[in-house]
């Protein structure tokens, strides 16, 4: 009888603050490194995310490490009560630069709101910040006639890594939804991407994009589409791609990376049933 492979035990590197800066307002940019990152094997895929994991106050000053050097995330847990376990927060690798073990990570800092937001306002170099990763899974099909790339700042820069990564002479439409104008950040696209700032102001979040992608005209040929924010907007980007446009499975990257009036652990606790109800509504007309 063969054996099911165990699972392997999740493990953080150790990195330092090298140093940041302010792109926006409401972003940071935090570029980490160290010895610790020498373990690091990078993602193909241009949504390659990390998790960055954040301690509770109570966590003991030496922590259980693995010969690699690595934090030994499941000891850890042990070792702590269970209304104080360590938080994690995923984040896009925006680049990572191998010969000098630097990994850039942008933050989007809505005031004292969230976990990473307030710690990344007031990161300096040499505090310490605990990886694990990368994931990811999207990288743009070089066989699409045309792109789409829609997300708030969240996707903001999973969406600025695709840009780089297209085809020259890539064509397609990148809708981005700000809160303000001073929100916008330069990227890097080809010369037929046209890059499309939705300025929501104060106005219901998601509400402006999902009506930008609704009046876009929509271009000849097979495309490839990257939709990620807000689970309720993204819901009705869904419908919107598979019901109204017709899009197949296969031609989308689609999740919710975050869910309004819920922290993440609510939301990643309610993400399944999201996805079922998603799945139920497309079956209902037809769709497999």
């Amino acid at each position: 009888m063969s054996s099911v492979p165990s699972r392997p035990r999740p493990t953080a590197m150790r990195t330092t603050v090298l140093r940041t800066s302010r792109l926006t307002p409401t972003m940071v940019r935090l570029v980490v490194g160290g010895p610790g990152l020498a373990t690091f094997v990078p993602s193909e895929h241009a949504d390659s995310y990390v998790k960055l994991v954040f301690l509770p106050a109570s966590a003991p000053d030496d922590l259980p490490l693995t010969d690699q050097g690595r934090v030994d995330l499941d000891q850890l847990r042990a070792e702590l009560p269970a209304d104080a376990q360590p938080r994690l927060r995923s984040y896009t690798v925006r680049a990572f630069d191998p010969d000098a073990l630097e990994l850039t990570l942008d933050v989007v800092v809505h005031g004292d709101a969230g976990v990473a937001g307030p710690w990344a306002a007031s990161a300096v170099p040499g505090d310490e910040l605990l990886l694990v990763g990368p994931g990811g899974s999207y990288s743009p099909d070089p066989t699409a006639d045309w792109h789409l790339l829609v997300g708030d700042t969240s996707a903001l820069p999973a969406i600025a890594v695709a840009l780089e990564r297209l085809d020259p002479a890539a064509c397609g439409h990148a809708f981005i939804e700000v809160h303000h104008a001073h929100d916008v950040i330069p990227l890097v696209a080809p010369a037929g991407v046209e890059v499309h700032w939705v300025d929501r102001g104060r106005g219901v979040t998601g509400l402006a994009l999902v009506e930008a992608v609704d009046a876009l005209p929509w271009p000849e040929g097979t495309v490839h589409a990257f939709v990620h924010g807000e689970a309720g907007t993204v819901k009705e980007l869904r419908h919107h791609l598979r019901v109204g446009r017709g899009l197949s499975r296969g031609q989308l990257s689609i999740s919710g990376y975050w869910r309004l009036g819920a922290d993440d652990e609510a939301w990643r606790a309610s993400k399944r049933e999201w996805a079922r109800t998603i799945e139920a509504d497309e079956q209902a007309v037809g769709l497999d």
